[in-house]
């Protein structure tokens, strides 16, 4: 044993690590834990959903799925752009059950890399006062001097919200 671990110190094999992929919009990097995500697919046109928030798109049928498809920049009130080449579609189960029926696609700008997070470097969401909603932030995270942005999965992807006609 070393002097270390006699100390309680933790080495890196003892530090349990989530992995999480990151994505980026509007120049900024944003995380969701990589156990929620299904898969990661190109852009490609959906079928429309009447009567939904202007972020829900519509719907993809993923091999005979039907999983309803939102524009992350819109439902986080960013600027809205045309999609492009990068454009991705990331597939989330939005429970923590594997359950082909709580499937929902994020369409975000680009899909950046999938990086180690031990929980103890993870800091809570800032308040950021009552004019700005932090229910998607699950905490911040700084690798190689940039800040991400991890996201809570459950509350953003909240399907009674999501179709709720409100």
């Amino acid at each position: 044993m070393s002097i270390r671990q006699e100390k309680g110190e933790k080495t890196a094999e003892q530090v349990k690590v989530e992995q999480y992929l990151s994505f980026i919009m509007d120049s900024e990097e944003y995380a969701v834990g990589i156990l929620s995500v299904r898969e990661i697919r190109g852009w490609e046109s959906v079928t429309p959903i009447p009567n939904t928030p202007d972020y829900v798109k519509g719907f993809i049928n993923l091999r005979g799925i039907v999983v309803p498809i939102i524009d992350l920049r819109q439902r986080f009130n960013l600027e809205v752009v045309e999609y492009t080449d990068t454009t991705v579609v990331i597939i989330l189960n939005t429970t923590a059950q594997i359950d082909c029926q709580n499937l929902v696609g994020i369409i975000v700008d680009a899909v950046s890399e999938v990086y180690d997070i031990a929980p103890d470097t993870i800091r809570s969401a800032p308040n950021l006062g009552s004019q700005i909603d932090t229910q998607f932030i699950k905490g911040i995270v700084e690798i190689n001097d940039k800040m991400i942005i991890l996201t809570e999965v459950q509350t953003l992807l909240d399907t009674e919200e999501l179709f709720s006609n409100d």
